[in-house]
């Protein structure tokens, strides 16, 4: 079985012109994946709060939660290590 870090995809383009959905801090609202939970592609894995919207991140690829790397509350970055799953 291969091991797949899963990262914080990059922030949509119109973010950066316009700005409205991103105002404020960037946090993790609520996580969805648990170590020992099976994800299926496109299965949420947490929630992402702004200003202005929340949004679901979701899973890339299917597999089985190893690990999760952030906490309710967390900034996160474009790029960051969200979780790791056994393929």
């Amino acid at each position: 079985m291969a091991l797949r870090e899963v990262r914080m995809p990059k922030y949509p383009p119109c973010w950066e012109s316009c700005g409205a959905c991103a105002s404020g801090e960037v946090f993790v609202l609520e996580i969805h994946a648990r170590p020992g939970d099976e994800l299926k592609f496109d299965d949420p894995i947490l929630s992402l709060e702004t200003g202005k919207v929340a949004l679901d991140i979701p899973s890339p690829c299917a597999g089985k939660v190893v690990e999760v790397f952030v906490v309710p509350g967390q900034s996160l970055e474009a790029g960051q290590l969200i979780l790791a799953l056994e393929e």
